[in-house]
């Protein structure tokens, strides 16, 4: 069987209609005919008056059934080109989707997949604005991640939170519109007409499509395009499920798991990075080396609960006080470190002292006195070897320590010993 083939059904009303007046108006010309003919043979009054009559009979017929059959014949043919025209038109979209999925797939991140959904859009819902919310890692508000087209008499937000939408709280489609009586959603201030459709995929909720037209039809436009709108959030909804484990995955490779900080693996293969280009461009390359005093007493005595308590809350002192280009890791234990590229001793020992400042705050949180020593060395201050550069600020820090510890200590520089900077 050659499925290239279109399948033409058996008993086609449209087929049998137009054979059955091919056959009655075949059978009157043949009468117009017969007639036509037998018409010079007729001598009697009476017989020329019949095949008269069925001359023009025959001909009144065929005329009749030329004149109701065709349009009717037009009609049907005009609806099945009709329906071919929107099979056709699906069968792309069908197609279109599976290669959307296809290239989704091969997306290495939000990037590749926000270009391949607005290339779909554009070429599946021409003449709509699409916008694309995701979850952050935390899970606790959606984040616009990309827009395409959106109305500009339309504001969209950065951010929203599931408890302010309708479709994230019921899990189903919702549209937003500016009707008297609509139930709309406490993020939705403009005035487009918007489809928002949860994007749900591992029973979870990955995020959220929004649909949006200015036209004055705009609900009915919107309830027409939503079973394909519809297919695209469901396609993209993986994709989103897909790149967020594997951002998950790359995070737990990266990042300690209590503190959120970089672990110690990262951290070496950053410092080889920043040292090769503090050595290319002379610039300065700082490592403040940091240890919680005495937290094994601390553990014995309130429990390890409190222990990864303090941990985790002296790691979000420290990336608050940390600029974007810092490292910050957990260097083993209780014991941390912080890179800081282009930063020189001075200013090192200066953040490393608000440092000091903001962990100890902790004390009055806990009810327990916690406290951190320092230990400060900077390239080429106190170096010019990378190699040398944690050796020298883990120095520092025992000096720190046996100095009384709650300290600041800097590493000598080249021409000068090494001295405590900051003492409590």
């Amino acid at each position: 069987m050659d499925f290239n083939q279109p399948v033409v059904p058996r008993n086609d009303p449209l087929e049998r209609s137009m054979q059955r007046r091919v056959i009655a108006a075949s059978a009157a010309v043949m009468v117009m005919v017969v007639a036509h003919l037998l018409h010079p043979l007729a001598h009697g009054r009476d017989t020329q008056l019949v095949d008269a009559v069925l001359e023009f009979g025959s001909a009144a017929l065929a005329l009749f059934l030329l004149l109701v059959g065709g349009p009717q014949t037009l009609r049907v043919l005009r609806e099945r080109r009709q329906d071919a025209e929107r099979a056709h038109a699906e069968r792309k979209q069908v197609n279109h989707l599976f290669r959307m999925t296809e290239m989704l797939q091969s997306a290495n991140g939000y990037a590749d997949a926000n270009a391949v959904l607005g290339a779909t859009i554009d070429s599946l819902l021409a003449g709509f604005g699409g916008a694309l919310y995701v979850f952050n890692n935390s899970r606790d508000r959606l984040e616009l991640s990309a827009s395409w087209h959106w109305p500009e008499a339309d504001t969209l937000r950065p951010m929203l939170t599931p408890s302010q939408c309708w479709a994230l709280k019921r899990g189903k489609p919702h549209m937003n519109a500016d009707t008297r009586g609509a139930l709309r959603c406490e993020h939705h201030l403009g005035c487009a007409t918007v489809l928002e459709l949860p994007m749900t995929a591992h029973g979870e909720i990955q995020g959220m499509l929004k649909v949006a037209t200015t036209l004055p039809d705009a609900a009915a436009q919107l309830e027409r395009i939503q079973p394909l709108a519809t297919a695209i959030a469901d396609a993209m909804s993986l994709a989103v499920s897909n790149i967020a484990l594997r951002e998950k995955l790359r995070t737990q490779a990266l990042r300690d798991p209590l503190t959120g900080l970089y672990n110690r693996r990262y951290m070496e293969d950053a410092l080889k990075r920043h040292a090769s280009l503090a050595e290319r461009t002379g610039a300065h390359l700082s490592a403040i080396m940091i240890d919680l005093d005495h937290f094994k007493k601390l553990n014995d005595e309130f429990g390890h609960a409190l222990g990864d308590s303090v941990l985790r809350e002296t790691a979000a002192q420290i990336m608050g006080a940390l600029r974007t280009s810092d490292v910050a890791c957990r260097y083993g234990g209780e014991e941390l470190l912080v890179i800081l590229p282009e930063c020189g001793l001075s200013e090192a020992v200066a953040k490393a002292e608000i440092l000091r400042e903001r962990i100890e705050a902790l004390s009055a949180t806990h009810d327990a006195k916690i406290s951190a020593s320092f230990g400060v060395a900077s390239i080429p201050e106190s170096t010019r070897s990378v190699a040398d550069l944690l050796g020298m600020a883990d120095a520092a820090l025992y000096q720190a320590k046996e100095g009384g510890r709650n300290r600041v200590v800097a590493a000598p520089s080249r021409e000068t010993p090494m001295l405590p900077l900051a003492a409590e």
